[in-house]
């Protein structure tokens, strides 16, 4: 019999099963194979018990069933099934559920960051048993998010009757950032002031200096990615005309001389390797591509097994690349290779056990593929190498003059060794002043004063926020990406030329949840729980105890709180006028009245407009009343709208005096249409049993009576009609 390895994505597998050779079945989970089923309390699929958490799981909807059975196949032909999902707690999560439901004892767990025949193997070799911290990780992220997701969305959200769909633990904290910087933006006031400055006939420009630093040592000025190249010299700031028309004045009418010259030689250390959210950020600045892009970019490279796992938040280099890289300088590149092995330090909480990105084979300069993956492969490339190379050295020079009482400063760097940059050059450019000499005389060629403006704060591009969710401890690498995307597809967020900028729904979602629900879009809070997270993951905190008493402690009460305001002022209390800018305007999204009544309070409900895919029109119902918030959504098959499946009351009508073979309670007449004909089923009455234990009770009409491919046959006279 073969062995069977169970993997997430079927990119990998042909370049695996060439790997492993005969003897090897290589099967695709297509990512998760099941998750929390829509049922129970507001739909969350688990309850809360005391200091427990009972989950209820069923196969996703997208081919999930097929998929499971497939993988059931091969595991009753498989001698041995090594399980290699992807090497995270997403990844290790997905292993506890191809484990549960392929009912597996005991499966090897194989860990590998590169899709390489000696990385694949040595996995191979050394197998594991699943990791239970990594998974109470993985199923506490999973409830986390869909407990602030849903139960924020339901009870408070959607009774803000604005447009808004969704929010979100992670996706609320970032918009609040987006949001933030935009009331900056709007509050901003410009001002006025001017840069003073003197050029000489000796070859160089000094600007106006009010004070100048004591320091004689020049700090080295590193540039963005995004803004490499594109230094900006001023002076110190002179708030009125009149004073910029004196220090002109000054410049023009007494001699210049050289005060100081100050030099000295710096060393400027290479950067680490890419992480995530650095890959993200400069495939944005050099490249433009989106976080999202860049992702599946690098997914295709590591499917391919020309770089190492894309979702990492360490620095670390494994000793063998590094020791490649060396031979590689070496040979190619001699005056660049380090006395030692350059080490980077990761940042706290990284997860040490991940490498960062790189090629996962250094003589390999470029790639056989799409033109995308070519670029972001040179860049990895790129800064991998650099991250080994020798410092780079630069001469950098300061020289100060004096007209009268006014003081001038020039600066000067020239690179004297490029070192790393050349391969990843992120360094100004070079201004290099002429030899001078203390007390030396200079003649002055021109003296001026440009007129300039205070600007706002910027907008953040993706790569920007994506650096910024980071440092604020926002979401993990695998968040990154998707919390954006969520933003923009929810019309929460737009680009205006490359920058993010919150729509008018956005903006007004965002002072909604600011006044009901303050704690949860604080970045620092959102920190506090990715914090507990990342204390589970390293079995110090039980995931059950933590979710129960957060949901105890904080969130329900949160949400009763934010439910008595609303149940008192209404929603246009909370999204008042006087909490809008003068600049803001409504929401694309407009809700418009019905005649449909709402089947809970007789209230009449509102259309709102809706771009989900998981509905069958692009809109569903919602009730205005305050108190209530039901929704209805359209089914095409009926031609109507109904309840969500949690909420619907059960029709007595429908009952039948025959027991669940199952679970015992009653079956009940379902009525569907197939193929143009209506048709009618008995299944199980209990919705939750249906989505779990009684899923598959299911007796179909034919002629003798109702029956089932497992259960047999139901006699149609012992059927109340």
């Amino acid at each position: 019999m073969a062995n069977l390895l169970l993997i997430e994505s079927p990119g990998k597998s042909k370049k695996l099963s060439q790997i492993l050779g005969p003897g090897w079945i290589v099967k695709a989970s297509m990512g998760h194979v099941r998750e929390l089923a829509n049922d129970g309390d507001d739909a969350l699929g688990f309850d809360l018990l005391d200091d427990r958490v009972q989950c209820r799981y069923e196969p996703r909807e997208t081919g999930g069933r097929k998929v499971l059975a497939e993988l059931r196949q091969a595991v009753k032909q498989a001698e041995a099934v090594y399980i290699a999902t992807d090497p995270d707690r997403e990844g290790e999560t997905i292993g506890w559920h191809l484990q549960q439901e392929l009912r597996l004892k005991n499966p090897r767990r194989v860990v590998y960051s590169e899709i390489t025949p000696q990385a694949v193997k040595a996995a191979i070799a050394h197998p594991r048993a699943l990791d239970q911290a990594l998974i109470a990780a993985g199923r506490a992220r999973d409830c986390l998010d869909k407990l602030v997701g849903y139960k924020g969305s339901k009870h408070v959200v959607w009774r803000l009757n604005i447009g808004a769909k969704s929010m979100g633990r992670v996706q609320s904290a970032t918009l609040h950032l987006l949001c933030t910087r935009e009331k900056e933006i709007q509050a901003f006031k410009p001002q006025d002031y001017w840069s003073v400055w003197v050029e000489y006939q000796e070859g160089f420009k000094a600007f106006y200096r009010a004070k100048l630093k004591t320091s004689s040592t020049p700090t080295i000025e590193l540039t963005d990615d995004a803004t490499e190249g594109k230094e900006s010299q001023e002076s110190d700031r002179v708030t009125s005309q009149a004073e910029a028309d004196r220090l002109v004045a000054i410049a023009r009418s007494t001699p210049h001389q050289v005060v100081t010259v100050e030099g000295k030689i710096s060393h400027q250390s290479p950067p680490p390797p890419f992480i995530t959210s650095t890959l993200q950020q400069a495939a944005g600045a050099k490249l433009r591509f989106s976080p999202d892009r860049t992702m599946k970019v690098a997914q295709s490279l590591y499917e391919a097994g020309t770089i190492t796992y894309m979702r990492t938040d360490s620095v670390m280099l494994a000793e063998s690349f590094c020791t490649s890289v060396r031979d590689y300088l070496e040979q190619f590149d001699p005056t660049n290779v380090p006395t030692q092995t350059t080490r980077h330090r990761t940042a706290k909480g990284a997860q040490e056990a991940h490498e960062a990105i790189r090629p996962t084979d250094v003589n390999r300069l470029t790639v056989q593929m799409s033109e995308d993956a070519a670029k972001l492969y040179e860049l990895i490339w790129n800064r991998s190498i650099a991250s080994q190379c020798c410092p780079a050295r630069l001469r950098k020079t300061r020289v100060v003059t004096r007209s009268g009482s006014v003081q001038w400063e020039a600066r000067g760097q020239v690179v004297e060794f490029p070192g790393y940059t050349r391969y990843w050059n992120n360094l100004s450019a070079d201004t290099q002043l002429p030899v001078l000499q203390q007390g030396q005389s200079l003649t002055l060629k021109q003296a001026d004063a440009n007129q300039k403006q205070t600007q706002p704060p910027p907008r953040y591009t993706e790569p920007k926020l994506v650096q910024l969710m980071e440092r604020q401890g926002i979401g993990r690498p695998s968040t990154y990406a998707p919390t954006i995307k969520t933003l923009k597809e929810r019309e929460y967020v737009g680009v205006d030329k490359g920058k993010l900028q919150p729509t008018a729904l956005g903006m007004e979602l965002d002072r909604s949840l600011e006044k009901l629900l303050p704690e949860l879009i604080q970045p620092e809070f959102t920190a506090q729980m990715e914090a507990a997270l990342d204390a589970i993951a390293q079995g110090k905190q039980d995931w059950q105890v933590y979710l129960t008493s957060w949901h105890r402690t904080y969130f329900a009460p949160a949400l009763e709180k934010a439910g008595q305001i609303l149940r008192s002022n209404g929603a246009q209390v909370v999204n008042s006028n006087e909490s809008r800018s003068p600049d803001s305007t409504k929401p694309k999204s407009q809700a418009t009245m019905t005649k449909t009544a709402c089947p809970k309070c007789g209230e009449a409900m509102s259309k709102i407009p809706s771009k989900s895919k998981k509905l069958k029109a692009n809109h569903f119902l919602k009730c205005g009343a305050v108190g209530c918030g039901a929704v209805m959504f359209w089914n095409p098959n009926g031609k109507r709208y109904e309840l969500p499946y949690a909420q619907r009351v059960p029709n007595p009508e429908a009952f039948t005096d025959v027991p669940c073979p199952v679970c015992g309670a009653l079956l009940e007449r379902y009525a569907y249409t197939k193929e143009g004909k209506e048709k009618v089923m008995l299944r199980c009455s209990l919705m939750e049993n249906r989505r779990g234990k009684c899923q598959e009770v299911a007796f179909f009409e034919g002629r003798e009576g109702f029956w089932s491919p497992k259960f047999g046959t139901l006699r149609l006279e012992s059927l109340v009609k």
